[in-house]
């Protein structure tokens, strides 16, 4: 309830529904929370009704009238969530839904509550549902076997005229239908004008990662790490011509960026052209040699970053490894009743500049520290920060592996230490350097 009532008082452009029980108690607690409308989760199949409510189908009945028509009279707009419609008895769902018209609902919406319609049954299903019953239907679907968005897609096609959906594909075991995947698809597919700003989807899907701790698998659609980044040779070479030959939509529409990605399956285009980007222009010689190096610590198994990249052609084409940013001290603190906090002191172009941060850990201490230390000089955003434990032991090693942007360019590092503060330091300077170092510029030779 007082979750609610702080996204009711931030004075959006929207209305404020909060999910109840078909209670008295929960839809006193719907007012109370100054939200202005109440989505009403009320139970229709006999599996549930008996064996979660220990009640009978004219219970429910009586409920669905007694709860709708007190939401009403107490001034809320109402959408009664049968909950497990798609397994309920199709006439007893009817019939609960025509006794919450009757009592004044405003919209109905049955539930796929474990994800059992496929796009056939669920055209089907709503198509059958309008046919019966005169008020505004919506839609909502959940995951468990992949197809929430392909099923709502099919139940807005044949009359649904509202969809539940959350960011990221958020939700109850394997997640509610996708926001974002909804919307593209209408937009892209469909042609229709949806009053959405679609470029501040992947900010938004980042955002929503970084505060639930619940992060996106990289090949999510339209907002996965993967989504409009290319590795294969066959894909880059067309991708460098025309990106339409492998991309259906332009990451612009929804606030991404493109990315070529150095790996074992890249040809020769992406290498070239990641090159490029850094100002390096090696020989033909040396380009075969940077290529094959590349190659082989792919077939090694490893994941070839930019920072390696960077380092591969450097040794080949004889260059200064002197970088633009260089850790040279650093101290942190922190513990249960300490706020953690960091000091570093970086050797930038040269010159020392320091940067002090606080942070949740002493790993997010000591990142803040060094974006403090650059700020006015390299605007550099972290994007995603990954660890994992690649030893055993209380003495494992680390890896660390980030992604950082300055502008429209973004990259990966990889740091490996036994202290994952240190790891997370060499990847995120590693990563910085990456963005720093333009041969095209004489100071960084």
């Amino acid at each position: 309830m007082e979750s609610v009532s702080l996204i009711a008082k931030q004075g959006l452009k929207a209305a404020i529904s909060s999910a109840a029980r078909g209670t008295k108690n929960d839809i006193d607690a719907v007012l109370k929370s100054g939200a202005s409308t109440v989505s009403m989760i009320i139970p229709t199949s006999d599996l549930h009704i008996e064996c979660k409510l220990h009640k009978t189908r004219e219970q429910i009945l009586k409920s669905t009238d007694e709860c709708v028509s007190y939401a009403k009279a107490h001034g809320l707009a109402v959408e009664l969530l049968a909950e497990d419609a798609t397994r309920s008895d199709f006439d007893y769902l009817t019939k609960v839904f025509q006794t919450a018209v009757d009592a004044g609902v405003d919209r109905l919406i049955p539930c796929d509550t474990v994800g059992i319609l496929t796009p056939e049954r669920s055209a089907e299903f709503f198509s059958k549902l309008k046919e019966k019953l005169n008020a505004p239907i919506g839609v909502h679907c959940h995951n468990d076997f992949g197809m929430a968005v392909a099923n709502t897609i099919a139940a807005l096609g044949s009359g649904a005229e509202e969809v539940h959906a959350t960011i990221n594909g958020l939700g109850e075991r394997a997640g509610n239908a996708s926001l974002e995947e909804i919307v593209v698809t209408l937009k892209s597919l469909y042609k229709m004008d949806l009053n959405i700003k679609t470029e501040l989807l992947y900010g938004t899907s980042q955002l929503v990662s970084r505060l639930t701790g619940v992060y996106v698998q990289p090949n999510k659609a339209i907002v996965g790490e993967n989504a409009f980044t290319h590795e294969s040779g066959i894909h880059t070479q067309g991708m460098l011509a025309n990106p339409l030959t492998y991309e259906p939509i332009a990451p612009e529409l929804v606030g991404c960026k493109r990315r070529i990605s150095p790996g074992k399956h890249s040809g020769s285009h992406a290498i070239k052209a990641d090159l490029e980007v850094m100002g390096l222009k090696p020989t033909a010689e040396q380009f075969k040699d940077i290529f094959q190096r590349i190659k082989e610590l792919g077939d090694k198994g490893k994941t070839v970053m930019d920072a390696d990249v960077l380092a591969i052609a450097e040794n080949v084409m004889g260059l200064s490894k002197a970088k633009p940013i260089r850790l040279e001290e650093m101290t942190f603190v922190g513990g249960d009743k300490v706020t953690a906090t960091a000091s570093v002191r970086l050797a930038l172009n040269g010159k020392d500049v320091w940067g002090a941060a606080v942070g949740v850990g002493p790993v997010d201490a000591a990142i803040n520290a060094v974006k403090n230390a650059i700020a006015e000089v390299e605007p550099i955003i972290l994007e995603q920060y990954n660890v994992k434990a690649i030893t055993g032991g209380t003495d494992a090693m680390v890896e660390v592996v980030v992604r950082m942007r300055k502008g429209d360019r973004a990259v990966t590092a990889m740091g490996v230490r036994e202290d994952i503060v240190k790891a997370s330091m060499e990847a995120v300077l590693s990563a910085m350097n990456v963005l720093t170092t333009d041969y095209n510029n004489k100071n960084n030779h």
